[in-house]
């Protein structure tokens, strides 16, 4: 058996473990465990906080720049339309079904393998580094994003993060802003010409978020998209009421900073405006980076990804790519083809190969 082949037995079997043990957002301490457990039997040195786990190759060299493997081993709470166990490790057919197997169990064991595969190797030109990083899926700030605040990972050149997108070369990623505004009115008695209607003064405000194009489209993500997901107002049927408050989810792309787009809200609407944080930035890699062009070589092709992953915490230039597929993301019975995990691995060697090593 080729040390591939190992890799790759090893990390399904690693994902099955994975799988078997619930791993909510904040709730990742028993996959850690099992990481942890990874990294001991093939005695490669590791650091871990909280519920986040990192690693970096044996000929480690401060002198060189640094590609960073990332993907997060916490999961969705499952759906009640699961007909399986989503804990149980099942194959059928060849898919390995279970809760984060799709996302992002498959990747994070796909770019484990790559990292062991590269670990002992003295021929790179770049170190690797390795983050499985905890409460992606709700954005947490104790997870890839608590590594960087506290300078744990040394400077970081480029990164891989891995999410299921079927192996394609996701080159851009939209960023997540999402706004609560207030329109503000008077109450009043309804049978009289009392008040000012917070709820109208809202409409105005919202058909102008629905109808407003910001000029700036990306050539890989297209335009942004506002959208105005939550509304509350008044309490009685008599009475106007004298605040509405609503939710504005902005998917924004690298033409502007998140600053700019709140900038632009705040002008042209009434409402008051209040951004939940502007952490979750857009992210990209250019077409020529070596990484991308290695992808293109065996055949990929590249898109700009409409969803938010670790990426977006990141300041480097990165990468979205894994094995699986977005739409068996957050889904009842989720699965992962092992053939999936297979290609996986393989094509992030062979990219790297192309890119860190010296001697290829």
């Amino acid at each position: 058996m080729t040390l591939q082949e190992q890799l790759t037995q090893d990390a399904i079997g690693l994902l099955k473990q994975l799988i078997a043990t619930q791993s909510f957002s904040r709730e990742e301490d028993k996959t850690g465990d099992i990481l942890e457990e990874f990294f001991r039997e093939r005695n490669i040195p590791f650091r871990r906080k909280i519920n986040n786990l990192w690693a970096r190759n044996q000929h480690f060299n401060p002198e060189l720049p640094t590609v960073l493997l990332n993907s997060h081993h916490d999961t969705v709470k499952p759906n009640p339309k699961w007909t399986l166990d989503p804990f149980e490790p099942v194959v059928q057919e060849g898919k390995l079904f279970g809760l984060g197997s799709n996302d992002a169990g498959g990747c994070l064991v796909s770019l484990l393998a790559t990292f062991c595969y590269f670990y002992h190797r003295s021929d790179l030109k770049y170190n690797v580094l390795f983050v499985a990083s905890a409460e992606e899926e709700i954005s947490g700030v104790n997870g890839l994003e608590l590594l960087l605040k506290d300078n744990d990972l040394p400077e970081i050149d480029f990164a891989i993060v891995g999410e299921p997108t079927q192996m394609h070369l996701a080159i851009a990623e939209k960023g997540l802003m999402v706004v609560d505004c207030i329109a503000h009115g008077k109450a009043g008695h309804a049978a009289r010409e009392e008040g000012d209607n917070a709820i109208y003064k809202a409409i105005k405000d919202i058909e102008w978020i629905k109808n407003y194009q910001f000029p700036k489209v990306s050539p890989v993500l297209g335009p942004i998209k506002m959208s105005v997901t939550v509304i509350n107002a008044g309490k009685q049927h008599n009475v106007v009421p004298d605040s509405c408050t609503f939710t504005i989810d902005c998917r924004v792309t690298e033409q502007y900073t998140l600053e700019e787009i709140l900038e632009t809200i705040r002008q042209n609407i009434e409402s008051e405006a209040i951004p939940r944080s502007i952490r979750l930035k857009p992210s990209s890699i250019p077409m020529e980076h070596p990484i991308v062009q290695a992808g293109l070589a065996l055949g990929r092709e590249t898109y700009g990804s409409p969803t938010t992953s670790d990426q977006a915490v990141l300041s480097c230039q990165s990468l979205k790519l894994g094995p699986g597929h977005s739409e068996r993301s957050h889904t009842a019975d989720e699965f992962i083809y092992l053939s999936e995990i297979e290609e996986g691995i393989d094509l992030y060697i062979k990219m790297l190969k192309q890119t860190i090593v010296m001697s290829e």
